[in-house]
C-alpha cells in the first residue's frame, strides 16, 4: 500500500472522469471515484472492479462542503495521504451565454461548481497531499478558459461566448497559477489540463475525441515523475496561453 498511489477523481461516475479513474487504476493506482450520487458512483465502481481494478466510491458533492470534509476525513483515516487529486467535476448551464444575455443565476451556479467547488476540494485535500512523496493536482480546464484565446479574433473559439463557463474555468486557471507558485519547492505539482473537445454529456455528445482519448492528457499529468513541471496550462496540441 505504501508504494501504491492513492488518487481522488471528482465527478468520475461518467464521461472523462470515469475514463481518468479507469486509466489511473490501470496504471496501478488505488482510485477513489468521487460522485455526488452514491448509487451512480457505486455503479461506476462496480463496472471497474469487475475488470479487476482497484477503485472505491466516495460521495463528494462540490456544492456541499460537508461531503467534501467527510471525504477528506475518510481518506485520512483509511490511507493517511493522497498522491493525486484530479479536479474533474464540472457543469455547463443552458442559461449561460454572452454577457448581455446570460442569466445571473446560471453564472453563479457555474462559478460555485466549476471554481469554488474545485477550490474547496483542493483546500480540503491539501493536508493529505502534503503527506505524499510526489503530490499531483490536475485541474480540468478548457481552452475556453484562456483570456488570450477569448481575446483573439483569429481563434476558432473566439465566438464561443459563454461568460459563466469561460469565466469559471479562467478562475480555475488562476487557482492553478497561484497554488503552483505557493507550493513551489514542495513535492506537489499543480497543472491545468484542457483535455480537448470530447464527446460527453457535458458537450451534448459533440466533439472530436472519445472520453478514452480525452482522459489521456490528464492522466499523463497526474502521473508525472519527480522531474515534473508545475504551473502549466496544456492541451493535446501543446501549451495554451493563459
Amino acid at each position: 500500500m505504501k508504494d501504491m498511489k492513492i488518487a481522488l477523481v471528482t465527478g468520475a461516475n461518467k464521461g472523462i472522469g470515469f475514463e481518468i479513474a479507469k486509466q489511473l487504476a490501470q496504471a496501478g493506482a488505488t482510485v477513489l471515484l468521487g460522485a455526488r450520487d452514491k448509487a451512480r458512483g457505486q455503479a461506476a465502481v462496480d463496472a471497474l472492479t469487475a475488470s479487476g481494478l482497484a477503485v472505491e466510491a466516495v460521495v463528494i458533492d462540490l456544492n456541499d462542503e460537508m461531503t467534501i470534509d467527510a471525504a477528506a476525513r475518510e481518506i485520512s483515516a483509511r490511507y493517511g495521504r493522497l498522491d493525486i487529486l484530479v479536479n474533474n467535476a464540472g457543469i455547463v448551464d443552458p442559461e449561460d451565454g454572452p454577457p448581455t444575455r446570460a442569466r445571473i443565476a446560471a453564472v453563479r451556479r457555474l462559478m460555485e461548481t466549476n471554481f469554488l467547488g474545485a477550490f474547496c476540494v483542493t483546500q480540503a485535500m491539501l493536508p493529505l497531499l502534503r503527506h505524499s512523496k510526489a503530490g499531483r493536482i490536475v485541474n480540468l480546464s478548457t481552452t475556453l478558459g484562456s483570456l488570450s484565446i477569448n481575446g483573439d479574433p483569429t481563434s476558432p473559439y473566439y465566438e464561443a461566448r459563454l461568460i459563466g463557463y469561460n469565466a469559471s474555468k479562467a478562475a480555475l486557471n488562476m487557482l492553478t497559477v497561484q497554488l503552483a507558485a505557493e507550493l513551489k519547492g514542495t513535492s506537489i505539482a499543480v497543472n491545468a489540463v484542457a483535455p480537448g473537445y470530447v464527446k460527453t454529456d457535458l458537450t451534448g455528445g459533440n466533439g472530436y475525441m472519445t472520453p478514452t482519448e480525452g482522459a489521456r492528457l490528464p492522466v499523463q499529468y497526474a502521473l508525472l515523475d519527480d522531474s515534473s513541471v508545475t504551473g502549466q496550462f496544456v492541451a493535446p496540441e501543446g501549451p495554451v496561453a493563459w
